[in-house]
């Protein structure tokens, strides 16, 4: 079986969903045909409020725009516009089935000062596309409760494919003007919710790490500095008990090390920041339970993000190998096509690997998505098992290179 976590569907789409179409007209009156008609009606007091409403507030806030409190007020007018926006949505998912999602929330409460708020709600695009919304429907308003009016009496016979065309032509304008098309809409959206994700896997990450620091190497140093001391008050009296003593601190001082070292190599190892991606893989295959084919195609490294994501991934799915596949051979496969950088894993154990199934995997799927990348999961029951990820490519900067520089140098002072 193939499971994918794919990249989220962008909010805002314009086009028309499945479930946005109707059945089609016909000459007997459906539900569909009487809440168009509804829609229809409504048109002309809704659209009036909203004339009024936008011809006063630009009338008011364009006029005082001369005075200290003109820019104020048009910021507030665009910002109810708003909310007219939001209600002639929920008209349209009520009445003519269209699904428009809202638009992000104006991030007025980041602080920033009020200069910088009040010139975010004067761009505001959303809410000038609200305006222009409001001020163009008081004509069709009117049309379309006119015609809908007449052939209610007059064209009765016809009126569910007249309805069905001036429906359609209002779903095309609440599309065009009140859902949230702009990209940039779009990418505050994702962001958004990918931030949630780092965040959430930051926070996962330094529990982890503290975790390890408190049950593992702080508390055999505690040991081991409870061990020295008894060992110096025996020095006098015992020295044969206390060069025991000694034996032992020194062999706790050697497991703390590898402690140490094993919770430094899960932060960002060494070999990956001074060598790079393939050196790296290959000290993790060389943990692997199974044997493991690691093939590196890469003419330059990646960004150090990049870079360190990608190393995290292959172990993760290499330790679920070890765990989890009952393998008997695996294959690291690493490679740059365009601007990604692609990953793959396989083994010839057991199969069955699901994104829910406990792995891990969920996980990895999620850091992967924060960074625009893609997780697929191919594991059949009886295997084999493929796991694809791709990465966004980015270039190393400067920065990088004077981190490794700096790394370089820490190492061999230490050394």
């Amino acid at each position: 079986m193939t499971e994918r976590l794919s990249t989220p569907t962008p909010r805002g789409n314009t086009g028309a969903a499945p479930g946005d179409r109707p059945p089609p007209a016909r000459f007997a009156y459906d539900r569909h045909t009487w809440m168009e008609i509804a829609h229809l009606l409504a048109n002309f007091p809704a659209s009036l409020l909203g004339f009024v409403y936008v011809v006063t507030m630009l009338f008011t806030g364009v006029g005082l725009t001369v005075t200290v409190i003109g820019f104020p007020l048009l910021a507030a007018g665009l910002m109810g516009a708003r909310q007219l926006g939001k209600l002639e949505r929920a008209r349209a998912r009520a009445l003519l089935g269209v699904r428009v999602d809202e638009p992000s929330r104006l991030p007025l409460r980041g602080g920033g000062g009020f200069f910088p708020q009040l010139w975010m709600a004067l761009k505001d695009p959303v809410g000038w596309r609200s305006v222009l919304y409001d001020f163009i429907r008081l004509p069709w308003g009117i049309l379309t409760f006119v015609v809908t009016l007449t052939s209610l009496f007059v064209l009765w016979p016809v009126l569910p494919f007249i309805a069905r065309g001036l429906a359609n032509a209002d779903r095309a304008m609440v599309r065009a003007l009140l859902s949230p098309s702009d990209e940039l809409e779009r990418r505050i959206a994702e962001l958004e919710s990918d931030r949630g994700i780092v965040v959430d896997t930051a926070a996962a990450d330094l529990r982890r790490i503290e975790r390890d620091l408190h049950d593992g190497a702080q508390a055999r140093l505690v040991n081991l500095a409870m061990g020295l001391g008894l060992a110096k008050e025996k020095l006098l009296e015992d020295p044969d008990a206390a060069a025991a003593m000694v034996d032992e601190a020194h062999g706790e001082v050697k497991l703390a090390l590898q402690e140490l070292r094993d919770l430094a190599r899960g932060i960002h190892p060494a070999v990956l920041t001074d060598r790079g991606l393939d050196a790296a893989l290959s000290s993790v295959a060389s943990r692997c339970t199974v044997p493991v084919k690691v093939t590196v195609d890469l003419v330059e490294r990646p960004a150090a993000a990049i870079e360190g994501i990608a190393y995290f991934t292959v172990s993760e799915l290499l330790q679920n190998v070890s765990k989890h596949s009952r393998a008997k051979t695996a294959a690291v496969e690493v490679w740059r096509s365009s601007d990604r950088l692609l990953i793959q894993v396989s083994d010839d154990g057991r199969g069955g690997a699901r994104l829910d199934g406990g792995t891990g995997m969920k996980g990895l799927a999620d850091r992967l998505s924060a960074v625009d990348g893609l997780f697929v999961v191919d594991s059949p029951e009886g295997g084999p098992t493929t796991v694809t990820a791709e990465l966004p490519w980015r270039d190393r900067t400067g920065d990088d290179a004077t981190a490794r520089a700096s790394g370089a140098s820490g190492a061999s002072r230490g050394h």
